[in-house]
């Protein structure tokens, strides 16, 4: 292959890789300001900043079924973080905690 094919290749691939970059997005757009029930939480998913969403997430799964994200920067979500004492994990996988009870917290990565 010539060197002007290989450039034109390696501009390619770069120009696809930046694009997909830049169309990428967090998965929360929108955040509510409150927690419903604390009860009705059957499960916590913490998604960590990345190269793809700057802001941290946190989406909850209540009894039903229904999604929904959480605003990290209220205090109610903070009480409800730290009641749960997240592990610490070096993966861009979320940290899940579910709850059978609404009182005793279970991690599961």
């Amino acid at each position: 292959m010539s060197s002007i094919m290989k450039m034109f290749l390696l501009l390619a691939v770069m120009v696809c890789i930046s694009e997909a970059q830049l169309h990428a997005q967090c998965l929360c757009p929108r955040v509510r300001s409150r927690i419903s029930s604390m009860t009705d939480i059957r499960e916590v998913q913490i998604y960590e900043a990345t190269i793809f969403c700057d802001r941290m997430e946190i989406v909850v799964t209540n009894n039903s079924g229904l999604r929904y994200c959480l605003n990290p920067n209220l205090k109610a979500v903070q009480k409800l973080l730290t009641a749960m004492k997240p592990k610490t994990s070096t993966t861009a996988r979320p940290t899940v905690h579910t709850s059978s009870t609404g009182s005793a917290n279970i991690a599961r990565m």
